[in-house]
């Protein structure tokens, strides 16, 4: 039976983001936070996994010490356990940074055969942790997953390649990052919430992973974030016919050289 581990992050809801008109500066101070929505897709999908084939899943996050605030939401959802990592470290943390924490986390814990994670956050979205995670474990990486099965000790993913697919297997350990349409994750049901106060959390301190200076020191640094704004130019056409209405329309773009 598989033995699964889901890696997840709490972001801050994007829909709580405001943006201040003056200097187009992101006002985040009124935002909730949640599981990322990527990342609940490979929560659903790990969940999925035990439920045809057996066995079990562990969750694992490191972020901020508001991260304990996700322990329930994240158990509701289907893990038997999970293990945070909440410290300061976070708050800069780039790819490289996250990468060698939960990769350090791992080891510690020992080996699972699949280890999922959502193909990028909802905050940077850059898709470098999970190709990272496989190097720094030494095993497969597969990454945009739309499918994802098990045959005993085989693996068998569909990635999503642009206009195409590629159907891969792989033996053994993997590190998978899963899109959004491989699954529609469930809301938990409050016999779920109820349980998930049940179960183990345990915290991991970032000093007993025994990283170096330099694990934790980021290779990016993001210096500003600005919202955008589209202006639009609200030209009306107003023309009796409609088919003088599209030719000063398709006039119009094509002025503009869009057409």
């Amino acid at each position: 039976m598989p033995k699964v581990l889901v890696c997840y992050k709490w972001v801050l809801d994007e829909q709580d983001i405001k943006i201040n008109l003056g200097d187009l500066s992101l006002d985040s101070s009124r935002a909730k936070y949640k599981i990322s929505d990527y990342d609940k897709n490979a929560i659903e999908e790990a969940t999925l996994l035990i439920e045809a084939h057996g066995g079990n899943v562990d969750a694992l996050t490191f972020g901020s010490d508001k991260v304990k605030q996700s322990l329930k939401d994240a158990l509701s959802r289907g893990p038997g356990s999970v293990q945070w990592i909440g410290d300061a470290a976070f708050e800069q943390a780039d790819a490289f940074v996250t990468a060698n924490v939960l990769a350090a986390a791992i080891r510690k814990n020992g080996t699972y055969d699949l280890i999922l994670c959502g193909e990028g956050s909802a905050d940077s979205y850059n898709q470098q942790v999970a190709p990272r995670l496989a190097a720094l474990l030494e095993i497969p990486a597969i990454t945009f997953v739309q499918k994802l099965c098990m045959d005993g000790s085989r693996t068998i993913a569909t990635r999503k390649l642009g206009d195409c697919t590629e159907v891969v297997e792989v033996e053994g350990p993997a590190v998978i990052s899963v899109l959004p349409e491989i699954n529609k994750p469930r809301i938990p049901s409050l016999k779920q919430v109820m349980a998930a106060a049940k179960k183990p959390s345990q915290e991991i301190k970032l000093v007993e992973l025994e990283l170096s200076a330099d694990d934790i020191i980021p290779k990016t640094v993001s210096v500003s974030v600005k919202g955008y704004i589209m202006n639009r130019k609200n030209i009306l056409f107003k023309e009796a016919s409609h088919a003088d209405n599209v030719a000063k329309l398709v006039a119009s773009l094509a002025q503009e050289g869009l057409c």
